[in-house]
């Protein structure tokens, strides 16, 4: 069995419930046995490694122990893992990948070599890094990792003429956006979206239900034209409005009627300031944001290069017409050598539809 394999897939389990913590997976093996394994629990509770040494007591002396991510070295909201790893006797720890966080950064490591525990980096690193990819950014730079996601029919329209969007993807790519959403920290879409499809914006299980713990659901819509009546105003969960100057006071307090925060932000070319907006959400350790539409705001969120990673829902099936949309509006590339290109790209496949994923940048 790969130790390291089973402990990456401990810490997807996380992966939701943990923010701004990262998503962390331990196993503690014996003579080639797994005998105890964790997971990093809701802020406040105990890491990874903890739950896993606590499930192994006196079995841990001597065992080794693998773990997704370097252990912390220092006290935050928990006491440091390093020294409870020291104490229970651990005899060897394999890291997948250091912690960038500056508290940490190497200094775990060098902790538990220090207690006499032999260390071994590197496993299956490219994946632990993926799995916190959104921690990685939010830790180095203060701000959240962006993902834009959007369905497309084969030819590369988000609707029809009229407007109609429901369904381009089929069921299962629709489960596993529910799933996404339920692993960020935010959703976010432009007023027109709302005006045109009044989306609930919530994540949900396969049976349908609401997750108990909602992403913050983030309009961006710089006049206040979304109508107090949306539904995404009566579903579980935050709603946060990110307008200007130009939104009416009476607007403001219809939507704080309805329960949702006003963020009154700067014009940036007649709409919302995305990079402050994104600044304001870091700032609220909000360290994940998945924006859903529509073509005017990724159009905005690509020009001004704020997006991490795309992700592409291809369902196989012709809309044409001229009138029809395509999911990024705006000038967009006068080349093709000056068009946006994707690396780390990936091809999955949910029912009959493929979903491509990549990242901008290197």
């Amino acid at each position: 069995m790969d130790f390291m394999e089973r402990a990456l897939s401990l810490a997807r389990l996380a992966l939701g419930d943990v923010s701004p913590n990262p998503a962390v997976g331990a196993v503690i093996v014996r003579d080639g046995a797994i005998i105890a394994e964790g997971y990093t629990q809701p802020l406040g509770s105990a890491h990874a490694e903890v739950e896993a040494l606590r499930q192994a007591g006196d079995g841990a002396r001597g065992a080794t122990m693998y773990v997704t991510l370097e252990p912390c070295c220092h006290f935050g909201r928990t006491p440091p893992c390093t020294e409870a790893i020291i104490e229970s006797g651990i005899a060897e720890v394999h890291i997948a990948t250091l912690d960038p966080n500056s508290e940490v950064s190497g200094r775990g490591k060098e902790e538990l070599e220090r207690g006499g525990i032999k260390t071994v980096l590197g496993e299956h690193e490219e994946e632990a890094r993926q799995l916190n990819e959104a921690y990685i950014k939010f830790i180095t730079t203060s701000l959240p990792f962006v993902a834009a996601k959007f369905a497309i029919s084969l030819d590369g329209k988000i609707a029809t003429r009229t407007g109609d969007s429901r369904w381009i993807s089929g069921e299962e790519s629709r489960k596993c956006v529910h799933q996404l959403r339920h692993e960020v920290d935010a959703i976010m879409v432009g007023v027109n979206t709302v005006l045109a499809d009044d989306p609930q914006l919530t994540a949900r299980s396969e049976e349908g239900q609401p997750f108990e713990r909602q992403p913050l659901r983030v309009i961006v819509d710089s006049e206040a034209r979304t109508p107090s009546t949306a539904r995404l105003f009566g579903e579980p969960g935050r709603t946060l409005v990110a307008t200007t100057s130009a939104a009416s006071q009476a607007k403001v307090r219809e939507f704080q009627e309805v329960g949702a925060e006003v963020l009154e932000l700067l014009s940036r070319e007649g709409q919302v300031d995305l990079e402050q907006l994104l600044r304001e959400l870091g700032r609220r350790e909000i360290i994940s944001v998945m924006v859903e539409g529509g073509s005017t705001l990724f159009a905005s969120f690509f020009k001004h290069g704020l997006v991490d990673k795309v992700i592409v829902f291809i369902a196989p099936i012709i809309i044409g017409g001229r009138g029809a949309k395509t999911a990024v509006a705006g000038e967009g590339a006068e080349r093709i050598a000056h068009a946006l290109r994707l690396s780390r790209v990936k091809v999955e496949r949910f029912g009959d539809d493929a979903m491509i994923s990549g990242y901008v940048g290197g």
